[in-house]
């Protein structure tokens, strides 16, 4: 049986991760009492959504149990916010009695997408095709490695023909670069299925680039939590994508120190969306309208091209806030198109291939005449 590779974030996760509902709260409970009286210069990032919702609500009640100091919280505004989540934000710092300090970025998310690009499927394939379209690698490198057999070799002569290029070589050719063959992990462009091939027969006719995320969040997170002992944020393993793979600060603790001495608190990693369900439920959490209003399992950036259900989504906020949808279609509306027709792709191909293996798989065969055989 083929041994299945599981990060450290499964593999070291601490006892509690495994625990139901009410003791693995339990448990996080003590943790953000330890680490707030131990840290208490903190910061909390609160967005609005439902993780920050459970956070928020944790963490207040812990300071109450505790008789700890207060945390200060802030909430990123990227200038395409929904109505719901700033509404929200003010009725939790109410209900509370906090203060929730709300904070612009200096370059907005119109700037940012015009300047830089615009996301398109993830954040790592954003990069990867952001960094093939910079150095204008051609696609057909790729077919040069798979064909080639000595790989390492051919790995090798990749980089000597495209100096500086490392991390596009190893995205297009799904390899290491040692020209080990890597085409099953997050970093690589087929980690989306035939986006290579989409990719060639279908060239993108704009910018891509996640780096609005960088410019609207990440950047200003970063100015106002620099001088705070410990940052604390609501995520969780469950979401997947970078946040389920280990990191410099995050392998699989939920504390961790980074390289600038500060520490990093993510109380919510291991609780899981059934977790989160009775949480809510036992302790009477509301989450904004745009979850109990409008329907939405999910809100992060509004209108975020890494999510799959953006184009669904923004349909469900339509009719509560148009002018807010009308917004995110004018800024990103080229990868809304590009993702649709690329599902459309991908679908073509899986089902071309289905049908090209039943045909094989139905050839006739000396077993459906046994009346021939010995």
């Amino acid at each position: 049986m083929k041994e299945t590779y599981k990060s450290k974030v499964y593999t070291e996760r601490p006892d509690y991760a495994d625990f139901d509902a009410p003791a693995k709260f339990q448990a996080i409970e003590s943790i953000i009492a330890k680490r707030l009286r131990e840290h208490p210069k903190a910061i909390c990032s609160y967005s609005g959504g439902s993780d920050s919702d459970i956070l928020i609500d944790l963490i207040e009640r812990v300071r109450m149990i505790f008789s700890l100091p207060s945390v200060e919280y802030a909430f990123f505004n990227t200038g395409l916010e929904m109505r719901a989540t700033k509404n929200h934000v003010k009725e939790i710092a109410k209900k509370y009695g906090v203060k929730i300090e709300a904070h612009r970025p200096k370059t907005g998310i119109v700037t940012a997408s015009r300047k830089y690009g615009i996301p398109f499927v993830s954040k790592i394939m954003s990069a990867g095709l952001e960094e093939w379209q910079k150095k204008g690698i051609p696609l057909s490198i790729s077919k040069e490695y798979e064909e080639a057999k000595d790989k390492a070799a051919k790995r090798q002569e990749l980089k000597e023909r495209y100096p500086k290029c490392e991390s596009v070589i190893n995205f297009l050719c799904c390899c290491n670069s040692e020209g080990e063959p890597r085409p099953n992990i997050q970093l690589v462009i087929n980690s989306s299925k035939y986006m290579r091939d989409f990719i060639d027969e279908y060239p993108p006719d704009f910018q891509i680039s996640a780096k609005c995320c960088d410019y609207c969040k990440k950047q200003v997170a970063h100015d106002v939590q620099k001088d705070f002992d410990m940052i604390i944020t609501g995520e969780r393993r469950d979401e997947g994508g970078m946040r389920s793979v280990p990191r410099k600060d995050n392998t699989a603790l939920c504390f961790t120190e980074t390289s600038e001495g500060q520490y990093r608190l993510r109380p919510l990693y291991y609780v899981s969306d059934a977790d989160k369900a009775w949480y809510k439920e036992y302790y009477g959490i509301r989450y904004s309208d745009a979850y109990e209003v409008y329907g939405l399992t999910r809100t992060g950036c509004c209108g975020c091209p890494i999510s799959y259900k953006a184009v669904g989504d923004l349909e469900m906020i339509r009719p509560h806030e148009p002018n807010l949808v009308k917004a995110a279609w004018n800024i990103f509306g080229k990868s809304y198109e590009y993702r649709a027709k690329y599902n459309r792709y991908k679908a073509d191909r899986f089902m071309a291939e289905r049908e090209r293996k039943r045909n094989v798989d139905g050839q006739m065969s000396f077993a459906d005449f046994p009346e021939v055989l010995p």
